[in-house]
């Protein structure tokens, strides 16, 4: 036993201080902590039911699925012999892949249809997607990183899911507070940390934690708590989480804002037998009430470490104080291409949510409109682009599609090799499956879930299917 602890020590080359204080917190569980690096690193996809019920995919998953038992869209799969990245399901949104203990947050965070939530460290998306599903199309998820880069990343992700109701900005929490006081119903914290958690799974965090360690993160973690704070509205939950086990980071960050922002209050969550509760002892107040915050321990559970802690704040839940701007756009004429484009559509669109930017048409979330002085990557759905008198549509709009939603759909076996071959972007002939004369806009769907437009003429497909997602080999 002696021989395998000090070999996972080595092996981890585990920094001196990061093992003194784990043995303080973990006591006589630290030798099982220090055997859990010699074991292998779980692999996580979730479902998103947005688009597909978690036993409906079931039904059709490619590899051996087990599900995690506190997440219930959640499934280990055996990321050894399997890529679950290269097949056509997850091109059609009908996964994310995620580490377990990663998924918790955003499924402890209690979100309804019509509410307006904020992640607001977001990228790059394992979170905001889930959130997203929630909303299933009803109320707005504003999705932010501060790397603009990173956050590219997140709307790539959040398209792929079908989210359209979204803004996706790029802002220091601090500037969003300016335009969202009390705004939010739900807010999401998954903050900047320290790493602990993920050292298992990516050694690389060890040397980042000795370039930056808990201290350097607390105190950035102290101030987007309490920024975000401001925008939660009262009778509005927040649920603040890190992957890392420092109580600098967790139990002292949530103190500071019961401290700063008394009318916070700290709530129970669903629970799971592998959850550890939160350490008082390591407070200044050693207040019990911190043991509802929970930690996720890699030697307990089947996953990686994580820390969560939701919270409620005080008062009446009322209307949002949403920034809005006056829409005259209900009675204008349309541009007649876009307007023979929406007769495809079963949708029923609301013309006052519409917004044309420069040919860009967009479908923006209800009771809101476009906010200057942000920097937005997309605000609302981008539904297509007018060009030369005709009308594109857009990948994002596809993949908001259901395959009943739109009058033409060419919908193809996950076996038929013109799946792989739409994917990469090549022209697909389809004399089989069209009658001659037949032309326009397709959308393209493998066993029954979209993918992207193609345009046909003749008996071939021109394929519209975006570039920067396409299939590579």
């Amino acid at each position: 036993m002696e021989k395998k602890q000090e070999k996972g020590r080595q092996g981890m080359k585990l920094p001196a201080l990061f093992e003194e204080k784990m043995q303080k917190l973990l006591q006589e569980e630290y030798t099982a902590y220090l055997q859990c690096f010699e074991e292998p690193r779980y692999y996580g996809l979730r479902v998103n039911t947005k688009k597909i019920s978690a036993e409906e995919f079931q039904k059709i998953a490619p590899w051996p699925l087990t599900p995690i038992p506190w997440i219930p869209n959640g499934f280990y799969y055996d990321g050894e012999k399997v890529q679950p990245a290269k097949h056509p399901y997850y091109y059609a949104g009908l996964y994310y892949l995620q580490e377990p203990s990663a998924m918790t947050p955003a499924s402890r965070l209690e979100v309804e249809p019509g509410d307006f939530v904020l992640d607001v460290c977001a990228a790059p998306g394992g979170k905001a997607t889930e959130l997203g599903a929630k909303l299933l199309d009803r109320g707005l998820l504003v999705a932010n990183d501060i790397s603009y880069s990173r956050a590219r990343g997140l709307l790539k992700n959040l398209e792929l899911s079908g989210i359209g109701n979204v803004l996706v900005s790029s802002e220091e929490p601090g500037k969003l507070a300016s335009y969202f006081p009390e705004f939010f119903d739900k807010i999401l914290i998954d903050a900047p940390c320290s790493g602990e958690g993920m050292f298992r799974k990516e050694r690389k965090m060890i040397r980042a934690w000795e370039e930056h360690g808990p201290v350097f993160f607390s105190k950035l973690q102290k101030s987007i708590v309490t920024q975000a704070a401001d925008m939660l509205k009262p009778g509005g939950l927040l649920l603040y989480s890190t992957c890392t086990f420092d109580t600098q980071e967790n139990e002292q960050i949530i103190e500071y804002l019961l401290k700063n922002r008394p009318e916070f209050e700290i709530c129970e969550m669903e629970g799971y037998e592998g959850f550890c509760e939160g350490r008082p002892e390591f407070t200044e107040s050693k207040d019990p009430k911190y043991r509802k915050t929970v930690r996720i321990f890699p030697h307990r559970m089947q996953g990686e470490g994580h820390f969560l802690a939701l919270l409620r704040k005080e008062g009446q839940a009322g209307t949002n104080g949403k920034p809005q701007k006056k829409r005259t756009a209900g009675g204008r004429k349309l541009p007649e291409e876009l307007t023979q484009f929406l007769q495809d559509l079963s949708w029923k669109v609301d013309k006052s949510r519409l917004e044309i930017r420069e040919d860009r048409v967009y479908y923006m979330p209800s009771g809101i409109s476009g906010l200057t002085g942000l920097r937005f990557l997309r605000s609302g759905l981008l539904l297509g682009e007018r060009k030369k008198n005709r009308f594109e549509p857009s990948q994002a709009l596809a993949m908001c599609l259901k395959k009943e939603e739109y009058a033409r759909t060419l919908n193809f076996s996950v076996e038929d090799p013109r799946i792989i071959r739409y994917l990469k972007g090549e022209t697909l002939l389809v004399e089989d499956v069209c009658s001659p004369g037949e032309k326009g806009w397709y959308l393209v769907c493998v066993d029954g879930y979209p993918l992207g437009f193609g345009k046909l003429a003749g008996q071939s497909l021109k394929n519209k299917y975006l570039p920067g997602w396409r299939w590579m080999a």
